[in-house]
Formats: structure tokens, C-alpha cells, sequence
């Protein structure tokens, strides 16, 4: 399984628990807002969970550029690749 794989698997798992939306609906290229309905609120407790989760730091001014979740992973990876 590659990285990118795995951090897709550990965030669909994390937004389920915070929300209960089906771990196979969350998909690379779906929006955070537009497609999984997902409130600031809930994003800011899934991006501490996945802060935890993955050892890396989401700084709140790139929480708002995080807008699909391609991005989130993307993140995520490039920062356990410079951690």
C-alpha cells in the first residue's frame, strides 16, 4: 500500500468517526465542504485527530487551503516527508 494510500485510509477513518460519513465516499478529489457537507467545526477536530494521527502540524492558515481531499493528503505526506 503506498504512503498517499494509507494517509487516504487513515483520514476516511477519521472522518467517519467525527462525522459518520462512509469511509468509502471519502475520496481523493471530493470537497471537504461542497461534497462530505463537512462544518468548520468538524475540520478543525479531524485536522487535530490527523495532526495526532500522522506526527505532522496542519498551521491554521493552511487549514483554509485544505478545500478537497487530495489536498489534506498532500499535505500530509509532503510533511512527513520534511518531518
Amino acid at each position: 500500500m503506498s504512503a498517499q494510500q494509507s494517509i487516504l485510509d487513515g483520514l476516511a477513518e477519521i472522518i467517519n468517526e467525527e462525522t459518520g460519513i462512509d469511509p468509502s465516499d471519502v475520496e481523493l478529489d471530493k470537497s471537504f465542504t461542497d461534497d462530505l457537507d463537512i462544518d468548520s467545526l468538524s475540520m478543525m477536530t479531524i485536522v487535530v485527530i490527523a495532526e495526532e494521527r500522522f506526527g505532522v502540524k496542519i498551521p491554521d492558515n493552511q487549514v483554509k487551503t485544505l478545500k478537497t481531499v487530495r489536498d489534506a493528503v498532500d499535505f500530509i505526506t509532503a510533511a512527513q516527508d520534511t518531518a
